[in-house]
């Protein structure tokens, strides 16, 4: 106890510390926080070098963003050709008060667009501003019908009324015609000193302060500082694919829980690791830790990984707001609570497929089925080893939403594993990211403790209800059941857990969680090593701004390595995480 306590008392202070800098920022100059592409951040440097020069830039592009909402609403990434005649609207009826001016304005000039969707959303408010960038497209499809000799088409009653129309709005007007220059101009300057027409950079970099503390990881474990950095070169050369290329680098060590393991074996466990653990290199040495490329081909959506790919990349696991990406830095503190261990069984290259089953009807929404095949060992010729007769792992999942307020899938993984490799280890093959080192270290002969080559079947049940806007809930079942290649092998494997999320909590971008359960467990493997290992986890991400969050969060792990021997743990952390 004096152990822990002396640790308290170092750890504590800077924690606290950090806490009160970070209140006392907020509560000085309050922000509101938002996502924000690249461009908006260097916009944002920019001011920060000459505030008053670029002051007015920003607030023109605002009201140009708000007039470019209008048109751009609901839309992704592509404009709807111009509609040709009023019944392409579906929102749009021959008893509506304004139909006669909807139906001249479309098939007699030829300026009105609709949505995707085929709405044409007459009811919604609009600004005068978004009035005058709808007037303005009207005036020059005017002045083209004009100079193209078809001015009979124009009426004369028309031309007064949009002459009196120009008249009321030209203030408007003449600011839209302005900014738009001027924002044309910053944006030839921008695509002339661009690094790639088609590629662009997303980082994160992330320090974290831990510590574990119990009468065992306490004499284990010393406070450390450690580091996490990605970079990420993101190219779409259609506008609708994207090839990820990530380099990563880091210096940061699992913490020692002082687990004992049956049979004498030292097999990895997974237990109270963090996800800025997993990926790291170690001595801040870089390589790629991922390669793959996403692409439509007609309905479906496809997956190729040609390094570092994971099921997780490609199918939905349901767990908003514990899960960040691929065990990225604003999401849980832990593997475990960020998505479903089914998802790290394998791992490497490969590809997958998502199909759409169709479009529902009442409350159920669109279901898709998903299927994909990672192999850890694809890049090796050696006999035993290949796509094929290495390490791999094959999913299949069913997704579907019932109204917009509940997901659900149901999954199925079957993989394949050399002697000595584990489960929960995403493709790593030797390197357990979740689970005890026994639940991980299939196929282990109960008589003499040789490990075999196994296979496993695994199941599991992933949904994520949000009854409101600042509550979410989820939650994960998965059973595996491991068949050996030898004598008294076999074994079961099982994993459940559940969350709560508060987003927005205390303010805009933050989020409060809670999540537990039980981390991947064997059963009947040998006596004294059958207790539930159970993990809670709970966590606060506070948004300092678009670009920096700090997450203090503990980690209570019960019965580690599944036996009542070895002492409980708790782990702090204090994360700090920078996007750009």
């Amino acid at each position: 106890m004096s152990n822990i306590l002396w640790k308290s008392l170092v750890v504590s202070p800077a924690i606290l510390g950090a806490t009160l800098l970070v209140s006392g920022t907020a509560i000085a100059a309050p922000i509101t926080t938002s996502e924000v592409s690249v461009n908006e951040q260097q916009s944002a440097t920019e001011v920060a070098q000459q505030p008053e020069i670029f002051a007015q830039a920003i607030n023109d592009t605002n009201v140009i963003n708000q007039v470019n909402g209008y048109s751009n609403e609901g839309r992704e990434n592509t404009t709807l050709p111009q509609v040709t005649s009023v019944s392409q609207f579906s929102d749009v009826q021959p008893t509506d008060w304004a139909f006669q001016a909807l139906q001249s304005l479309v098939e007699r000039y030829g300026c009105i667009a609709g949505y995707p969707d085929a709405t044409y959303r007459g009811n919604r408010a609009l600004t005068r501003f978004e009035f005058a960038a709808g007037l303005n497209a009207c005036l020059d499809r005017v002045n083209e019908l004009i100079a193209t000799a078809t001015a009979d088409m124009v009426s004369r009653q028309d031309l007064v009324t949009l002459q009196r129309l120009q008249e009321e709005f030209s203030a408007e007007l003449a600011t839209l015609r302005g900014r738009v220059d001027s924002l044309e101009a910053r944006t030839a300057e921008l695509e002339a000193n661009q690094f790639s027409t088609t590629t662009k950079l997303a980082g994160e970099a992330i320090f974290a302060v831990t510590d574990a503390f119990g009468d065992t990881a306490g004499d284990r474990n010393n406070t450390v500082f450690q580091n996490r950095v990605r970079l990420g070169l993101q190219s779409s050369f259609t506008g609708r694919d994207l090839l990820t290329t990530r380099l990563v680098s880091g210096n940061a060590n699992p913490l020692d829980l002082g687990t004992v393991t049956p049979f004498g074996i030292g097999a990895p466990s997974g237990e109270g690791l963090q996800t800025f653990n997993i990926d790291n290199t170690g001595g801040n040495n870089v390589e790629i830790d991922r390669l793959t490329y996403q692409a439509p081909i007609g309905p479906a959506q496809v997956y190729l990984a040609a390094n570092g790919g994971r099921h997780s990349h490609y199918a939905a696991v349901n767990n908003p707001h514990f899960a960040d990406g691929t065990d990225g830095g604003n999401g849980a503190l832990t593997p475990f609570a960020s998505e479903n261990p089914i998802y790290r069984i394998g791992g490497g290259a490969g590809v997958a497929f998502t199909l759409p089953l169709g479009q529902g009807r009442g409350i159920f929404r669109p279901s898709s089925v998903t299927v994909g095949y990672l192999g850890s060992e694809a890049n090796d010729p050696t006999p035993g080893q290949g796509i094929f007769q290495g390490n791999y792992a094959a999913l299949g999942q069913l997704n579907f939403n019932v109204s917009d307020r509940l997901a659900l899938a149901a999954t199925y993984v079957h993989g394949y594993h050399g002697a000595g490799s584990t489960i929960f280890d995403s493709g790593n093959n030797n390197s357990a990211i979740v689970g005890t080192s026994i639940a991980n270290l299939g196929g282990i002969d109960r008589g003499n403790g040789t490990p075999n080559p196994f296979a496993t079947n695994s199941y599991g049940v992933s949904a994520a209800f949000r009854p409101g806007n600042r509550l979410s809930v989820s939650g994960f079942v998965s059973y595996t059941d491991v068949n050996g290649f030898g004598a008294s092998d076999a074994s079961e494997v099982w994993s459940y857990g559940v969350g709560l999320a508060l987003p927005d909590f205390g303010r805009r971008g933050n989020v409060l969680g809670i999540f537990g359960g039980a981390v991947p467990y064997a059963r009947g493997i040998q006596d004294g090593f059958n207790k539930v290992p159970y993990q809670v986890e709970g966590f606060y991400k506070y948004r300092v701004s678009d670009n920096v969050s700090v997450t203090p969060g503990v980690i209570w792990v019960t019965n580690p390595g599944q036996s009542s021997d070895n002492d409980d743990a708790f782990i702090g952390t204090l994360r700090t995480t920078f996007t750009f």
